[in-house]
């Protein structure tokens, strides 16, 4: 056992055929020393009983908001900021609705809204529903918030659907759980500099060349290098997405404005360019260009644009230990990334292939191939979430075992 000895966990168990595995989590956080108290949802109690949960965690099971018994012992106010952390598992896609928009109809929801206690969400739910707009954008809302992530990992459901969804193993739930209870930041004392989204680049007031990229990877990167310890500079072009917490952000709309940004953020241990930036720019009208009578469509005359990951990655005085670039090709997707790789002069680049049918660009997975010296290294289709998990484990593993480099 590792950690505190006084560690403990709040676990509201919502409703769904995943909630068994709640009894197992509990087990191994038992294993772990850490003290787990439950509440049990009415909709999770017709899966899993409070006497089960009561007799694996060794503690009170808490189901009703209006029991006086309860809340003369303890309130959900107290309950709320009893533990160290709180986890839900399994969220419902239900459960994500009421908490991004602040419900507080029950024990579970009112100890969410009253808590300003850490949130770590395990969600589970059938893949059309995890897809659904609707909770995406609940998901996008949360974690603005600062709600942590764990999964869903993509399979086999019990509707006999494959996809996003299924909830992620105990083990991987209790290594999130542990990892935020004992606070291990490796990258603590660390600065990274991420890039993320499109570049705008104007033709005149109104039109502009740009991308499909919605900065989700370069977002949930940023994330979880902040989470992991790091003092992060997230530089990003237009978005939808909120600010993450933690971190300075810089908003650009150019390429060039992007490569400013990026400059002034020097110095710094890590760079990743995730930005997917607009090869070309174009000398921008003054005014509106207007159709002429005769149809003919306007000279445009393109010129390139400053290469980001070129210049941080051939810095003769201020290039980051560890530069990581992002290559989005649509065919010969190694082939093409591993000579940008040595072309550019950067130490990794993330792979992918965003052809249309795909859904990658823009969407809410990626499947990716790290390319390094040594080779190439495919991973599954993942999570946006979960890709950034793995690359910053590996940024972790990179910045303790490589010689050390002082940056000024």
């Amino acid at each position: 056992m590792t950690g505190r000895a006084d560690r403990s966990v709040l676990l509201i168990v919502c409703g769904g055929i995943a909630a068994y595995k709640a009894l197992d989590l509990i087990r191994r956080l038992g294993e772990q020393g850490i003290r787990v108290r439950t509440v049990l949802t009415e909709a999770g109690a017709r899966f899993v009983t409070p006497m089960a949960l009561q007799a694996l965690s060794g503690e009170r099971v808490f189901t009703d908001l209006f029991s006086l018994t309860d809340e003369s012992e303890m309130g959900h106010i107290a309950l709320s900021r009893a533990s160290d952390l709180i986890v839900v598992c399994p969220a419902t896609a239900n459960m994500l609705a009421r908490m991004a928009t602040g419900q507080a109809d029950d024990l579970a929801t009112t100890v969410l809204l009253a808590t300003d206690t850490p949130v770590l969400v395990a969600p589970a739910m059938n893949v059309r529903m995890w897809e659904h707009p609707a909770t995406q954008a609940n998901v996008a809302t949360l974690r603005a918030r600062g709600v942590e992530f764990v999964g869903p990992d993509t399979g086999r459901m019990a509707c006999n659907e494959t996809g996003p969804g299924r909830l992620a193993e105990p083990d991987a739930i209790l290594a999130a759980i542990v990892h935020r209870l004992d606070g291990e930041r490796p990258l603590a004392g660390r600065r990274a500099l991420v890039t993320a989204g499109p570049t705008h680049e104007p033709v005149d007031p109104v039109r502009y060349l740009a991308n499909r990229s919605s900065g989700t990877q370069g977002y949930a990167i940023a994330r979880l290098l902040a989470e992991a310890g790091a003092d992060v500079t997230l530089v990003s072009g237009p978005t939808t997405l909120p600010d993450p917490p933690g971190m300075h952000v810089i908003r650009i709309e150019t390429a060039r404005e992007m490569l400013a940004a990026c400059t002034s953020a020097l110095p710094c241990d890590i760079a990743v360019c995730a930005a997917a930036v607009a090869d070309w720019h174009i000398a921008a009208a003054t005014q509106k260009i207007k159709k002429t009578d005769d149809g003919r469509p306007p000279e445009l005359r393109l010129s390139p644009n400053p290469d980001i990951l070129a210049t941080l990655s051939r810095s003769a005085s201020a290039r980051p230990r560890l530069v990581i670039g992002f290559a989005a090709e649509t065919e010969h997707v190694i082939a093409h990334a591993t000579a940008k790789r040595l072309r550019k002069g950067c130490d990794w680049i993330v792979a992918n292939d965003v052809s249309p049918a795909t859904g990658i660009m823009g969407g809410t997975e990626n499947e990716v191939t790290l390319i390094d010296a040594s080779g190439a290294e495919h991973w599954p289709r993942l999570d946006k979430t979960q890709v950034a998990r793995r690359l910053v484990a590996r940024i972790a593993t990179f910045m303790h075992t490589q010689p050390e480099t002082e940056i000024t």
